[in-house]
């Protein structure tokens, strides 16, 4: 049987070991790279934080499974097991530039079905926490259930480029969704954004394109807190694919989707 208290342990003390390396790196040059393209950007630090914490689960649990945005994983087509879903730092261009607004992000998922999810913002030191069924916190205080908002006072979460053109929506479409929204915000870090939605900073979230390390450990979250997440046209996420993503309380959800995601302009 897996030990879930145990696991927790070890993670909340990896997060912190990994936060002081994090930091320590302010102070020094980075080594950056480009991966699909000049934004999409890798630095040292990703890839040295994605190996601290492989390295740890392989140590302490040799039978689970890995999953990591910089390939220190294993490649995996198949869910059976425990498994780790791991964004070391989600939001490196945020790392390089800002040197805040990013996160570790870690899933655990046991046949297919998630137990346990951390979003942690190494700067701020805040921690998102869920264990499925047992309750979702933010540093140790419970987060109250979602409640639903209307388009006309939701905050919603979106980058402007998929606004301008994106494959999935038509554009008219979205700019009548922001021009009826309350406002708009774009943070860059799609596992934070996700958490701000879980807490009441963001009413919905909306991206384009998302691998699974960027929503294993908020899918949790947002599940738990009787959320919705989705792909854009309605379809559920697995946790194996990348994809659309669409995250809100359950009211807004269905709001969003029946009048402006499927809806023709």
């Amino acid at each position: 049987m897996t030990n879930w208290e145990q696991i927790d342990t070890y993670v909340r003390i990896w997060l912190k070991e990994a936060r002081i390396n994090i930091i320590d790196s302010f102070k020094k040059t980075l080594d950056i790279e480009t991966k699909s393209d000049r934004n999409d950007l890798v630095t040292n630090i990703d890839k040295e934080t994605e190996s601290f914490f492989v390295n740890n689960i392989q140590e302490h649990f040799p039978d689970h499974h890995i999953i990591g945005e910089e390939g220190h994983g294993q490649k995996i087509d198949q869910t059976n097991g425990v498994l780790w879903i791991i964004d070391p730092i989600d939001g490196t261009v945020n790392f390089v530039h800002q040197q805040r607004n990013f996160a570790i992000s870690i899933g655990i998922y046991e046949n297919g079905k998630g137990k346990l999810g951390y979003i942690y913002d190494v700067v701020q030191d805040e921690l998102y926490f869920v264990e499925a069924g047992k309750g979702a916190y933010f540093n140790e205080v419970p987060i109250p259930k979602l409640t639903d908002t209307k388009v006309e006072d939701a905050i919603i979460g979106i980058n402007s480029s998929w606004i301008i053109s994106n494959r999935h929506i038509p554009t008219a479409n979205l700019h009548r969704l922001v021009h009826d929204s309350r406002a708009t915000r774009s943070l860059g870090a799609a596992s934070l954004e996700i958490a701000y939605v879980a807490t009441g900073r963001l009413d919905a979230y909306i991206a384009m394109r998302l691998a699974p390390w960027d929503f294993a450990a908020g899918k949790l979250l947002i599940e738990e807190l009787g959320g919705k997440l989705s792909t854009v046209k309605g379809e559920p996420l697995h946790i194996l694919e990348s994809g659309t993503v669409f995250v809100s309380n359950s009211g807004l959800h269905k709001e969003i989707l029946d009048n402006y995601f499927l809806s023709i302009e």
